[in-house]
């Protein structure tokens, strides 16, 4: 039935049929259907075995809605009609049985969702929304695309920084403007902001991986993730701050093995302590994106970071971001900031409350929010850099990085004692 996130388009097949046993809930689905653009003669009365002997002998739709009410084993009558469902049909369930374990037993056999009689009209507008999603998925037909996998992963040098903010900006770039498949991965668990910045319900999706990974596959993917836009999708959490997060980090590798399956690009919104207890999670990604600010404590950490990456993770590339930039206030100079860490700050963003504040109000991430805006030119610019990192293997990242500063080993004790200097900040990518 349902297929990984690699389905294609609907093509020839009838878009959406439903066999579903009481007036009532037909009464309720007809208007959708309409409203969707869908023929309402569609919606057959029958449940689940009528379904399987109509498509035994017709083609089988886009999206099917089975009603399961007057089955008695839901499950083996599933089975049943996966032999006569065409591969790549979403079926979307409706049943009377409030069990949480044969939720759980209906996607696991491949149902796209389940959804609780009585039904109402908003509760099958979401469900039929996000099935005809799958088709417009975020990896083309098989074959058809032979642009490597790009995964970068977001750290924050210190909190407060602005690394979910950019994260969740440049993961819309790559969907929107550079036209990539995206999947956003919000690893702070019980405090993320990932779904909250796209103005999205975060669902269970993230939690329900830590808990079984074995269950990680791509039609997980596919049910589990929550679409922002055709080529966005995300995965987020908000777990009760009263449970600590038990695991070993399997699970976050697999996500990011069936994300490299079902997307060209993969971002990580990933806070700084992951590192230290699950160092793997760099192990395949291509950049590192560093965001930091002009403070000593900042400087002192950048340092940290970038040598814990050369030793655990050689191989990808970092890239250095001060955010936040104020003309005239940092704490420490520019010049004193890259001679401390020995390398270039690549680029340079400005800090623009107002801006921040106009994505708040739309509930849109920052770059989409403010897109006339000059404060977003370096994040643009940060996004082609990304991209661009399959095609010449971070050389472009390599060369922005060298040391800059001819003033020698900065000594950031010394620093401690003296008076900050001030420094100019600019908008555009730092030279």
């Amino acid at each position: 039935m349902n297929s990984p996130f690699k389905t294609g388009s609907m093509g020839n097949r009838e878009p959406f049929s439903a066999f579903i046993c009481d007036e009532s809930a037909l009464d309720v689905l007809r208007p959708v259907v309409i409203e969707m653009g869908w023929q309402p003669e569609k919606c057959n009365k029958g449940g689940l075995r009528n379904a399987i002997q109509s498509l035994s002998i017709a083609a089988s739709p886009a999206i099917l809605m089975v009603d399961l009410s007057e089955s008695g084993d839901p499950l083996n009558d599933i089975n049943a009609l996966a032999e006569v469902c065409e591969p790549g049909t979403v079926v979307i369930a409706v049943g009377q049985v409030n069990d949480v374990r044969l939720y759980r037993d209906l996607l696991a056999s491949g149902i796209h969702d389940y959804l609780l009689k009585p039904l109402s009209a908003g509760q099958l507008r979401d469900a039929l929304t996000q099935a005809q999603a799958v088709f417009a998925s975020p990896r083309n037909a098989e074959g058809e695309s032979d642009q490597e996998h790009v995964a970068t992963a977001i750290v924050g040098t210190r909190g407060g920084v602005g690394a979910s903010t950019l994260a969740t900006s440049l993961a819309w770039l790559f969907a929107s403007e550079h036209h990539r498949s995206t999947a956003l991965l919000d690893l702070d668990v019980h405090f993320g902001t990932g779904a909250l910045s796209l103005d999205l319900e975060p669902g269970r999706g993230l939690t329900d991986a830590i808990e079984n990974p074995s269950r990680i596959d791509g039609l997980f993917i596919e049910r589990a993730m929550i679409r922002a836009n055709d080529n966005l999708a995300i995965m987020s959490a908000e777990a009760p701050i009263n449970s600590p997060l038990m695991t070993d980090g399997t699970a976050f590798l697999q996500l990011q093995e069936e994300f490299r399956q079902a997307f060209d690009m993969t971002v990580v919104d990933l806070p700084r302590n992951m590192l230290i207890n699950f160092p793997h999670l760099l192990t395949d990604v291509n950049v590192v994106t560093l965001v930091t600010e002009l403070t000593l404590a900042s400087a002192r950490d950048t340092i940290r970071i970038l040598s814990w990456l050369k030793q655990n993770a050689p191989a990808c590339h970092p890239l250095i971001v001060c955010n936040k930039m104020q003309p005239g206030s940092a704490e420490i100079s520019k010049a004193d900031f890259e001679a401390s860490i020995e390398r270039k700050i690549n680029f340079q963003v400005a800090f623009d409350q107002k801006a921040a504040a106009n994505a708040a109000k739309l509930g849109q991430t920052f770059i989409e929010a403010n897109k006339s805006s000059k404060t977003v030119a370096p994040i643009r610019e940060i996004g082609k850099m990304i991209v661009g990192v399959a095609e010449d293997d971070g050389a472009s990242i390599e060369e922005a990085g060298q040391k800059s500063s001819m003033l020698g080993k900065f000594d950031l004790k010394s620093l401690l004692g003296s008076s900050p200097k001030k420094d100019k900040a600019s908008a555009e990518p730092a030279e």
